[in-house]
């Protein structure tokens, strides 16, 4: 007598997309969306009150051909400003936090403490940190001015308004790209440094040899994600500068914010296609250090 044994389907289980969908709603309400809506005013011209009228590839024009349009200095002088930042800033906020790193996994009675010490900055809000380094830059009543009888404002005169910003960056960011570090060095073996003492290796020698390449996928990571947030700069040079002096160091994200919602007539067309000229500059430069720096066997 044969028999059939009819199998059930399986049941469908909704805990998946109980604890994905969230986050995919906000990705796509908060990134994916405004992200294509604002590629598409960017070929428009729009005021953000008439509808917006397409106008083709007229911004992009203006912003990359017509000299004579004061939207084509905005932008060159915009983007060269963020160049500055980014080669500026991002070396140092990768070095001095490896540098760190790399010190207090050597001492690891002072490794929670310097740890705390230094990531704690970056726990505070950036309109908190730039509040208390415009203090301290003051000329009038900057206590570092007072004490080292400087009669220079540093925050309106080149280079120092530029090294001001970066150093407040740095202090602000050390602690993210450290504590990345830090997880890492723990994981490298420790037999081999035992057998680098062994034959002999000096500190240097060790450091290239051994940490550097046993870290490398995580100052891949640090490197592209410090880039792509520096290209992003915008409360620094707004609250310590205000963009001077003489618009050096006006960023781009400055002149995206003044056109879309400054004062007067808004621009919102143009803004978006620098907003969208700065991505692909983003984008060019992530990918080109991502095949740099990638690991190899």
């Amino acid at each position: 007598m044969n028999t059939t044994v009819k199998k059930g389907r399986k049941p469908l289980n909704f805990w998946p997309a109980l604890f994905v969908g969230p986050h995919l709603i906000i990705f796509l309400m908060f990134f994916l969306i405004p992200s294509i809506y604002g590629i598409y005013i960017s070929f428009t011209k729009w005021n953000l009150i008439a509808d917006p009228q397409f106008v083709g590839l007229e911004n992009y024009k203006t912003l990359l051909f017509n000299k004579e349009s004061s939207f084509y200095g905005q932008f060159r002088n915009g983007l060269k400003n963020t160049f500055y930042f980014v080669i500026f800033s991002v070396p140092i906020t990768i070095i001095v936090p490896l540098l760190l790193a790399t010190a207090l996994s050597a001492k690891p009675k002072l490794n929670r403490l310097f740890q705390s010490v230094f990531y704690l900055p970056s726990l505070f809000a950036i309109s908190a940190v730039m509040i208390i380094w415009q203090f301290l830059l003051s000329i009038s009543y900057g206590p570092l001015n007072q004490y080292f009888n400087v009669d220079i404002n540093l925050l309106d005169n080149q280079p120092y308004a530029w090294i001001s910003i970066v150093v407040v960056t740095t202090w602000w960011m050390i602690g993210g790209n450290m504590v990345i570090y830090l997880a890492a060095l723990n994981g490298v073996s420790k037999d081999l440094f035992e057998a680098a003492d062994l034959d002999g290796a000096g500190v240097l020698s060790k450091f290239f040899r051994i940490t550097l390449p046993s870290i490398k996928s995580q100052i891949l990571f640090t490197t592209v994600m410090t880039t792509i947030a520096q290209f992003n700069v915008y409360g620094q040079p707004l609250m310590l500068t205000g963009g001077g002096p003489e618009d050096s160091t006006r960023v781009l994200l400055m002149y995206i914010q003044q056109n879309a919602f400054g004062k007067g007539m808004s621009i919102a067309g143009m803004s978006s296609a620098m907003a969208v000229l700065l991505g692909l500059c983003i984008m060019v430069v992530s990918v080109f250090q991502f095949f740099i720096l990638k690991e190899r066997d």
